[in-house]
């Protein structure tokens, strides 16, 4: 894993590795659910990127295209994105659905982990 002054951010997932990236993470994992076409998904990416920032080591924060990788959000039951899971321990402990500002999303998963 690179190490320095990279910094982490958030990682890409596909259904083919969700259940290695998200299911049976370590650390408690956000997942965004989002499509290129969404405004408010691409309206909250930034906020995703900067918490991914402030949280690494403590919660890994996800993104998956759902135009590209069906089969996760219908597992879930996906039905409007931007679309955030938190999972902890392989199970969903919280979702939210909807854009939101920064605060509330860093208030939401500080609740929930």
């Amino acid at each position: 894993m690179p190490s320095g002054d990279i910094q982490m951010s958030t990682v890409a997932v596909t259904d083919a590795t969700f259940d290695a990236e998200v299911r049976k993470s370590d650390v408690p994992v956000v997942v965004d659910f989002w499509a290129e076409w969404c405004g408010p998904c691409r309206q909250i990416g930034p906020a995703l990127e900067e918490l991914s920032n402030e949280y690494a080591g403590k919660v890994k924060i996800v993104k998956i295209n759902v135009d590209e990788n069906p089969e996760s959000p219908a597992l879930l039951g996906v039905r409007g994105i931007p679309a955030l899971f938190l999972f902890k321990d392989g199970q969903v402990v919280s979702n939210k659905v909807g854009a939101a500002p920064k605060a509330a999303l860093a208030s939401w998963i500080a609740g929930a982990i």
